[in-house]
């Protein structure tokens, strides 16, 4: 039976769509369900996303978590043989499969018959997908190359986009967090002013001298120095004025 069906095609194609509450998690969450929804004979799925020494697991069944898990704890298992090999390995009956005996009975506890582990690299990252059968002989080894060019196009685009949104959200933190510390730095500078009767630039010079010698950024002192001054005016008002 073909394994790429268009229900799979077009909840594939939904991940690659982000939101304010896209995230890898969501993006995984999102996959393991689609294997689990839309390829005949996947009774569920996990992901296991490789980043920078970092690992991001998910399944679409807490059972899928503790067999994913097994594999590090074992050191042996299809996830962890086709992240190694960079190919496809397919278990068409854990009981009859002699590779990782460890494996296998965990699996049946978990009641799994059939694997079909998947990796695909994206951006100097590895995703390894997990699709896990109740039967043995399920997933057909002919039908596995054009699964694995469709989900690597499409995860490819998904991650991708989620982490160029992730980007675009990460600088425009930065910029305003830049602008506020503009900000503040103007009010210090500001007070200074008014105190010594400094220029705007003498103002700033005397800040960036301070922060220099006692090791803090500008902003943080100038954000210090505000505060003081405003707890200050708060403490000469007389009570009898608010009265």
């Amino acid at each position: 039976m073909d394994m790429v069906t268009p229900v799979l095609a077009r909840d594939l194609a939904a991940l690659g769509r982000v939101s304010e509450g896209t995230s890898s998690e969501s993006v995984l969450r999102g996959l393991t369900a689609t294997l689990a929804g839309g390829v005949p004979g996947c009774a569920g799925g996990s992901a296991e996303l490789w980043r920078r020494e970092r690992v991001v697991v998910s399944a679409s069944h807490s059972e899928l978590i503790v067999l994913v898990d097994s594999e590090s704890d074992l050191g042996e298992g299809p996830s962890a043989e086709a992240r190694e090999t960079g190919r496809p390995v397919i278990v068409q009956d854990v009981l009859r499969d002699s590779r990782w005996p460890g494996y296998a009975g965990m699996a049946v506890r978990c009641g799994v018959r059939t694997v079909l582990s998947m990796p695909i690299t994206v951006e100097r990252s590895v995703l390894v997908l997990g699709l896990y059968g109740v039967r043995p002989g399920v997933f057909a080894a002919r039908n596995v190359p054009p699964l694995a060019d469709m989900l690597a196009e499409q995860v490819t685009v998904a991650l991708a986009n989620m982490w160029d949104y992730d980007e675009v959200r990460t600088d425009a933190a930065q910029m305003q967090e830049a602008l506020a510390g503009r900000a503040v730095i103007d009010q210090a500078k500001g007070i200074i002013m008014k105190s010594s009767g400094c220029s705007a630039e003498a103002a700033f010079d005397e800040l960036r001298r301070i922060s220099q010698h006692h090791q803090v950024k500008v902003a943080d002192l100038a954000r210090l120095l505000v505060d003081e001054h405003q707890r200050n005016q708060a403490g000469r008002t007389d009570p009898a004025d608010t009265a």
